[in-house]
């Protein structure tokens, strides 16, 4: 049986997640207000730059919450940011308890939030589903850190892993629910990132087709401008943005016309004769671009793993078989030579989603 601080703070868990791409680049929050073992008020953080979850679930509040217990998934702000402190407000309504999941990810504010509210007399409790409440926000706990997005590789192959026939046509491989799912995640994430030879072979639009939802911005990954001029992700600028990293490999007459057409260019560095990714990283991280969904293709997805940017990955596998040797698969590339260089998935975990199944879990780094 649950204790009640799990309790509560799973409420609270589901609560933060209500605010899921509305509140990027600030983390899902929620908050719960208990008074004598009842629930008096709760709230969640809504829209960036509007109140936090314990501001919300302050206002919410059926009565006095002087002595109540308040149960947050992150620790309360110490600092003037667009809203003031959340710390000084539990402080100021005399809350009594305070009981925390994770701990800000930020070296230079953690835990000065529940220092704040110690010094206060409060009483202060840490670790409840701190690991659930780290996950919800995985987002916000890698960049706030390190100023790097976060990279899902997402891929969809058949049970005997071929991403497409051997002629290339891979339109579709899985069923609507699974592509519903993706565009899901699309909206969600800040940028979306696929390889030049991905454009000339499938043409996608590389937007979402939520109703309401938001489009990431396009990244095209092409170290020479092969990109063709009438490709889709370059004819809708007004709809979704599209930048092309690339590098000093770059054809000059075809960037000066893609320059005119409105597309932005990036020249990054390279590294062992590919576009440098990591560096690209640090760019786009310097950008506000704190996650990417990585739709490959094959030879991408391997030089992303290799190049340590991936955290974490989704594979769609699909009920059908569609063999030739030549048909890829969702990792190309050179491959690794040893299994010892496999690159490792932990907290793996399956769901089925329509017909298909989803296999999901994060990169293991050694850092």
């Amino acid at each position: 049986m649950q204790d009640k601080d799990t309790y509560f703070m799973q409420m609270a868990l589901e609560l933060a997640e209500k605010g899921r791409g509305a509140v990027a680049p600030n983390p899902m929050v929620g908050a719960i207000i208990v008074k004598d073992g009842r629930i008096i008020g709760s709230g969640y953080h809504e829209k960036i730059g509007e109140g936090h979850a314990e501001v919300n679930a302050f206002r919410s509040a059926t009565e006095d919450v002087a002595g109540a217990t308040i149960y947050v998934t992150l620790e309360p702000c110490s600092h003037f940011g667009k809203t003031p402190p959340c710390s000084d407000k539990i402080i100021e309504k005399k809350i009594g308890r305070v009981v925390i999941a994770a701990l800000d990810p930020n070296p230079l504010v953690s835990e000065r939030g529940v220092k704040k509210l110690q010094a206060a007399g409060i009483e202060v409790v840490t670790g409840i589903l701190a690991e659930e409440s780290s996950r919800l926000n995985e987002i916000f706990m890698k960049y706030i850190v390190k100023k790097e997005p976060f990279v899902v590789m997402k891929a969809a192959m058949s049970l005997d892993g071929k991403i497409a026939t051997r002629t290339g046509e891979s339109q579709w491989i899985t069923g609507p629910a699974a592509r519903e799912r993706v565009h899901q995640l699309r909206s969600a994430l800040t940028g979306i990132m696929v390889g030049v030879q991905t454009v000339i072979m499938d043409d996608p639009q590389l937007t979402s087709r939520i109703p309401g939802g938001k489009n990431p911005l396009r990244i095209i990954v092409d170290s020479t401008l092969r990109i063709p001029l009438e490709a889709k992700v370059l004819q809708d600028q007004d709809v979704a943005k599209t930048l092309i990293a690339t590098t000093e490999w770059a054809d000059r007459n075809k960037a000066a016309l893609l320059e005119a057409a409105g597309i932005e260019l990036l020249t990054v560095p390279t590294k062992d004769g590919r576009t440098d990714l990591k560096a690209l990283m640090k760019v786009l991280g310097e950008r506000g671009i704190d996650s990417i969904l990585l739709e490959g293709g094959a030879t991408l997805n391997f030089a992303a793993l290799q190049a340590g940017i991936v955290d974490k990955v989704q594979v769609y596998i699909a009920p059908k078989l569609i063999g030739g040797e030549t048909a890829k698969t969702p990792v190309g590339g050179e491959g690794i030579e040893k299994l010892s260089q496999a690159f490792s998935v932990i907290e793996l975990k399956a769901s089925t989603v329509g017909e298909d199944i989803l296999l999901e879990g994060y990169l293991s780094k050694n850092e």
